[in-house]
């Protein structure tokens, strides 16, 4: 299995509920956010890709249009933005354009990640 990963950033702010009342993240505060997107294939196209990097810019276009510097949670219409819910919708958004989608993490701080892959 062939397996290839590109890594993204923006900075975006949200708010989590259902948390108690002390908890940090019931407020409203930001990210330095990280994502990576991976592809596999079991076979090489032509040119020896997964998928030519370079078709990964529509993500990049994606998400400095919609939700970089935003508030994640009106943009998701989610009220608990979490960064494993992020890694599923991105997976989502990658797997209905490239079907070689296998996995997108996410990362709030250098410390953190969530993982989504069926």
């Amino acid at each position: 299995m062939y397996r290839i990963r590109k890594s993204f950033q923006f900075s975006a702010s949200h708010q989590l509920q259902g948390l108690p009342d002390d908890h940090p993240c019931t407020r409203l505060h930001g990210h330095n956010y990280e994502v990576i997107v991976e592809l596999a294939s079991d076979t090489l196209n032509e040119t020896g890709f997964v998928r030519d990097y370079r078709d990964l810019s529509a993500f990049k276009t994606y998400i400095d249009d919609c939700i970089d510097h935003r508030h994640l949670n009106e943009v998701l219409g989610n009220d608990n933005t979490t960064a494993e819910r992020l890694a599923k919708h991105f997976y989502e958004w990658c797997l209905a354009r490239w079907p070689e989608t296998c996995a997108v993490a996410v990362s709030e701080t250098p410390k953190t990640w969530a993982e989504y892959r069926p």
